[in-house]
């Protein structure tokens, strides 16, 4: 009776240890094989998206499933490589006119110091174009090239993941109630986040493009990919910007009135058109969220911020089917579990 009652007393705590063993281990596996098991992630999150609309345009319009597969994955490629050359000859030309931008760079920093010496501020006029000079936007432009490349090389890695996990589930339709309900939860939400996030995008151009920036595309394509991103994301496209709006016009009404409307947009899209299309979303508590965002940044960089939470839903979801884990998805969607 005695050892009954110490071994179920330390039963909660040995599961305990054993799940962050495994998690510590996990991880380690994670950020060891980040080559591979990055765009083998992304190709599953496709899998399940574009599966989901093949089925649903088979159910509407009778085209076979793998003809419906086949044209999301030719959409998705066709769209990835557009954005690629876009974003590459707006780079390609913004860094050429370097030295156009340094000259209104010069006059913003004279206007400045003109400005403020009227109100009686004495400011270090070599100290102040120094430091201006000095911010890292070419090279965070440059930086951001080799990253449109790497992401190139990743395409052809994705693409084979996609056919390969096709081909496995038409060999095998059969699936757990496991799998069938993170296929549409995760489904779901991605759906609704892409589409809000083509909002976003396409917002974000018309915007730019009306007060003419330049990179007003590659800023849209940013603006796409960062929305996935919760909180922050939308933060950044608002604010990523500034520096061209800087460079070009100055502190003119074209940076204003962009600034204005892009916070605008975020906002409705964000705050009101997403919340109310997703409803709870994921299941999972904020702080949660914020948490999990650090984590997989830490783990897997940019893509494991964008790929935060479903990967945290996926995770939930599995830590719900067994009764010695549930407890921690219940932390997960924060509720608590020991009352």
């Amino acid at each position: 009776m005695f050892k009954q009652t110490v071994s179920s007393v330390y039963a909660p705590i040995n599961n305990a240890c054993l799940i962050i063993l495994a998690g510590t281990a996990l991880t380690w596996i994670l950020v060891y094989a980040k080559a591979v098991l990055m765009p083998f992630v992304i190709a599953v999150f496709l899998s399940i998206v574009l599966n989901t609309i093949a089925d649903w345009i088979n159910k509407k319009w009778k085209v076979p499933h793998l003809l419906g597969f086949l044209i999301g994955i030719l959409l998705f490629l066709g769209m990835a490589t557009l954005s690629v050359i876009f974003v590459s000859n707006s780079i390609s030309s913004f860094v050429n006119g370097a030295n156009i931008y340094a000259e209104k760079l010069n006059d913003t920093v004279a206007w400045f110091l003109q400005t403020a010496q009227k109100f009686g501020i004495k400011l270090n006029s070599e100290l102040l174009s120094e430091t201006l000079n000095r911010l890292p936007i070419f090279n965070l432009l440059r930086t951001m090239g080799g990253s449109v490349v790497s992401f190139v090389s990743n395409l052809a890695l994705i693409s084979l993941f996609l056919i390969f996990m096709f081909m496995g589930r038409a060999s095998s339709d059969e699936k757990t109630a496991l799998v069938t309900n993170i296929e549409k939860q995760i489904s779901y939400y991605l759906i609704i986040k892409i589409f809000v996030s083509l909002l976003a995008t396409i917002l974000t151009w018309i915007i730019l493009a009306a007060v003419g920036t330049e990179l007003a595309i590659m800023f849209a394509v940013i603006t796409f990919v960062l929305n996935f991103i919760p909180n922050i994301g939308p933060f950044i496209a608002t604010i990523l910007p500034l520096p061209v709006l800087f460079l070009q016009y100055g502190f003119d009404w074209q940076m204003i009135l962009a600034v204005c409307l892009l916070t605008a947009t975020h906002f409705v899209v964000g705050n009101i058109l997403e919340t109310k299309w997703l409803g709870k979303g994921m299941d999972l508590n904020p702080i949660v969220v914020i948490a999990s965002l650090i984590f997989w940044a830490l783990v897997w960089g940019v893509i494991g911020a964008l790929l935060a939470v479903p990967l945290t839903s996926v995770i939930k979801m599995i830590l719900e089917r067994s009764q010695p884990t549930k407890p921690f998805a219940d932390l997960l969607a924060g509720r608590l579990p020991f009352k």
